[in-house]
């Protein structure tokens, strides 16, 4: 509870602060046309950067609390966060190394989950507070170095990230994380690692025309990555695999004012075992499926292509032997800039589906083990938010979720959650 009480009331100071440095002349390390809180350091971080080194320090908290449900009559509340920092280091301007750059990011993450302490959200297949997950401990999230060749043609990047990171990638506005990031690492996170973990990882992007590109990359597959005290862990001694994905990216501007999208098709194999659902023999498969992605701005707002309607769709396929979701699908609008007097703002509505595997209802049934709730077949999740842009340091998000056959059951609860998550740059 006391760490509750001091990450909620971080929280409420940043946007408090954001309200008092709105209408009063603030000291440069507050200013809100800065991208960084603690301002530009009397000019030294601007200076940095310009020798090639990028310092940065970011915050993201998420509040969440149920606000009905059909079935429970206890609400709760729950907040979780994560601090990242990282250096990202320009080689070219630092060593002479041409087309050379390199990525340092460590992160902690702290708080409870509503999504795991609600008995009105027991067995939640997405989560109503994305930051939450993979142990709330400190992680070397990222690094890495990446060298162009070919006249920048050919991209190599080597190291320790995360598939997310290149492949299946996407914002991470909502907060629902059913509507955030790379879904396959959510559906696949048994072998999948997204951010904040990381494994030794090599991605190989071949740019076919300044438009599109295509790319492959191979993952160590290695779960002691995801112990709790073994954030920093370095070595390949619990390696039991690869996961490689390969992905084509088409990165159009549209129309006269360009609007700007980026539509992804990839697939991923893993060369680890997994265990066949409801096989009685310990027989064993591997992982497979594939993915679509399509970002796309379709309007400009009075002509201005920095506001108007975007539109998103996420697709991804999983082979039904290993796997307990087949498929998912999200699709959502975003409009950013829809008032004049507030440019930066936006405001977002995104609806997501879980399906699960016919498989899994079958073992369950041949177990004799199927839950009072019902079989597993959907759970829909679906949030609205809007992002108020408090300082180019300061992002607040609040939303409301809502989430429909909790667990993906026939008889599951279906519950409404209201939620505040804000992005901090210091």
């Amino acid at each position: 509870m006391k760490k509750l009480s001091r990450t909620f009331s971080l929280g409420v100071s940043l946007i408090s602060l954001s309200c008092v440095i709105s209408t009063v002349h603030a000291a440069e390390a507050f200013d809100p046309q800065s991208q960084w809180m603690f301002g530009d350091w009397n000019g030294k971080r601007s200076e940095l950067q310009a020798k090639g080194y990028d310092f940065s320090f970011g915050y993201t908290g998420e509040l969440a609390t149920l606000l009905d449900s059909k079935n429970h009559s206890s609400h709760g509340t729950e907040y979780a966060d994560q601090f990242a920092l990282g250096a990202h280091l320009d080689l070219e301007k630092i060593a002479g190394w041409q087309d050379t750059e390199a990525q340092i990011t460590v992160t902690e993450r702290n708080g409870r989950s509503l999504s795991q302490t609600s008995d009105a959200l027991t067995g939640h297949k997405s989560s109503v507070q994305e930051v939450w997950g993979r142990g709330q401990t400190w992680r070397l999230t990222d690094f890495w170095i990446k060298k162009k060749f070919l006249d920048q043609k050919l991209d190599v990047k080597v190291g320790r990230f995360g598939e997310g990171e290149d492949f299946n990638s996407f914002d991470c506005d909502f907060q629902n994380l059913a509507l955030c990031g790379s879904q396959v690492g959510n559906w696949v996170g048994d072998q999948w690692y997204n951010w904040p973990v990381s494994q030794w990882a090599a991605r190989v992007k071949y740019n076919l025309t300044p438009e599109v590109y295509a790319q492959v990359g191979a993952y160590e597959y290695n779960p002691e990555n995801l112990e709790r005290g073994k954030g920093f862990n370095l070595s390949t001694d619990g390696s039991h695999g690869a996961m490689i994905p390969a992905e084509v990216v088409w990165t159009p501007k549209l129309g006269a004012a360009k609007l700007p999208g980026e539509y992804r098709a990839g697939y991923y194999y893993s060369t680890a075992v997994a265990a066949v659902i409801g096989s009685i023999t310990n027989q064993q498969d591997h992982h497979q499926g594939g993915w679509v992605v399509a970002k796309q701005q379709l309007t400009a707002h009075h002509g201005d292509a920095s506001r108007g309607l975007s539109g998103f769709v996420n697709l991804t396929v999983h082979d039904t032997d290993t796997n307990q979701v087949s498929d998912m699908q999200n699709i959502g609008l975003v409009y950013k800039g829809l008032m004049d007097s507030r440019p930066q703002d936006e405001i977002a509505v995104g609806v997501a589906r879980i399906n699960i595997n016919d498989d899994v209802n079958d073992a369950n049934i041949a177990n004799n083990n199927v839950d009072v709730r019902g079989l597993q077949n959907e759970e829909y999740n679906a949030e609205i938010y809007y992002g108020i842009h408090a300082t180019n340091w300061l992002t607040i998000r609040p939303n409301v979720q809502y989430i429909h056959q909790v667990g993906a059951y026939k008889n599951g609860e279906n519950a409404w959650v209201g939620g505040i998550k804000f992005q901090t740059a210091f």
